[in-house]
């Protein structure tokens, strides 16, 4: 009965016009966005929601774990909530916007080679089950890693080193560059381009590719997080399909999607809006970077890479988790098959401790039984959710039993990558439950 009467209100507030908080009108341009509904609409408690979140946020801010932040969620597909707090960084001068572009780090693993990757196996051009040395030759003579698949590497089961810094072979002793890798101007040879002033040898990625091929494998098959082969995984999609990285999920994702922020280089696309800054760079770039990606790898390939460097709006981000959590289809047109998704977004390895799917992150193993401070995401997240976090400060959700989006960006890096107190206030964490509390006591 409750449901139905905050249903009545929700109909009678979009007929109307009013206003409901900070709750907005009904639009089903797609291509503008995904459809918007005052959170009434959806049997959800506006006051007690906006109340809490500003609160959480506030706190965060107050304690230097963002100089911003912005919250997104979408309910039932539509967007009841969006809001932007703070300013880009502590000297309060530019006001977080909600149209803003963010660095998203390591959320661009599951918006960026992910989708393509999932597509392939839907056309039989990648096998979960196939030693991935089918598809990387290299791995062919690699006695540690030939028989590995790619379920394995995708659910982080491989035993894979979790992370080199390949940053420590384009630098001396004394942190100048090595000409022979970085040079200030571009030529023929130097044209990818990691900065405004700083061009990456074309070839370099050839190097990275060797040293991850030679790097080490554990012995022992356990959950051990992995990003190596997301650098590999651009280069893959590009031999599968002909088509760059880039181009490929551009055609195929984004731009069908209507999500024009969604991509990597922002600098370079003069975009009207916004891009927040991330980390004032003392390692390699020494300078204030922004509009360029803040991961030293990702910014060693161009700035085109599967483990990061991808770019782009809360709005846009809601379009690719709305077709996630729609197993796949998105305005009436299907992007990836719903049996593809349903694997790719399965717990794949219970039974060794591993709560990962393939690619994607998930919930605690036992989370419904944990309080805040111990679980992840949120307690009252379902076992069907999904997503991945940022090294910057993004993280991004979907729960299709509770039909739930919920996106949340920050440049926690700034000024510095040493700021944890993001997770130590738990924030993201806090934040989403915020909206669970609002459903379940209904």
């Amino acid at each position: 009965m409750k449901n139905i009467v905050f249903i009545l209100i929700g109909l009678l507030y979009v007929s109307t016009h009013s206003q409901e908080g900070s709750d907005i009108s009904l639009n089903m341009d797609i291509q503008e966005g995904l459809p918007i509904a005052p959170l009434s609409m959806m049997g959800m408690d506006s006051t007690f929601i906006h109340t809490k979140v500003d609160s959480i946020i506030s706190h965060g801010i107050k304690h230097n774990a963002f100089p911003g932040a912005q919250v997104l969620v979408a309910k039932n597909g539509h967007i009841v909530f969006h809001e932007a707090y703070g300013f880009h960084t502590y000297d309060s001068i530019q006001p977080v916007s909600k149209d803003d572009i963010y660095d998203l780090a390591s959320v661009t693993k599951i918006t960026g080679p992910l989708p393509a990757l999932m597509k392939l196996v839907d056309e039989g051009k990648l096998d979960l089950d196939v030693p991935f040395s089918t598809y990387w030759p290299a791995w062919k003579h690699r006695k540690d890693k030939k028989e590995l698949t790619l379920r394995e590497i995708l659910a982080h089961q491989a035993g894979l080193t979790p992370y080199i810094v390949f940053l420590n072979n384009v630098l001396k002793k004394n942190g100048n560059l090595r000409k022979r890798f970085v040079q200030r101007e571009s030529n023929a040879k130097f044209n990818k381009q990691a900065y405004d002033d700083l061009y990456v040898k074309n070839r370099f990625n050839r190097k990275m590719y060797r040293i991850i091929n030679r790097s080490k494998v554990s012995d022992e098959k356990k959950y051990k997080y992995s990003g190596l082969t997301f650098l590999l995984f651009p280069e893959l999609i590009e031999q599968l399909t002909g088509t760059t990285y880039e181009d490929y999920i551009t055609e195929n994702f984004y731009r069908p999607m209507g999500a024009t922020t969604l991509g990597f280089k922002p600098k370079t696309k003069n975009f009207p809006n916004k891009i927040v800054p991330t980390e004032q760079d003392t390692l390699f770039r020494h300078t204030f970077t922004q509009g360029w990606v803040h991961d030293e790898n990702a910014s060693l390939l161009g700035g085109v890479s599967g483990n990061a460097g991808l770019f782009g709006t809360a709005s846009d981000l809601a379009k690719i988790m709305q077709m996630y959590q729609n197993y796949g289809t998105l305005d009436g047109h299907r992007y990836i098959s719903e049996k593809t998704m349903w694997e790719f977004t399965r717990v794949q390895y219970p039974d060794n401790d591993n709560r990962r799917g393939l690619g994607f992150d998930k919930p605690s193993l036992g989370n419904d039984t944990l309080d805040l401070a111990a679980a992840y995401p949120a307690p009252e997240v379902s076992t069907k959710s999904f997503g991945h976090s940022g090294f910057t400060g993004t993280f991004i959700w979907a729960d299709p039993e509770n039909q739930l989006v919920f996106i949340f960006l920050s440049n926690r890096v700034y000024p510095t990558r040493d700021n944890r107190n993001l997770y130590a206030l738990n924030i993201r964490g806090a934040v989403q439950q915020v909206f669970y509390q609002s459903i379940l006591s209904d």
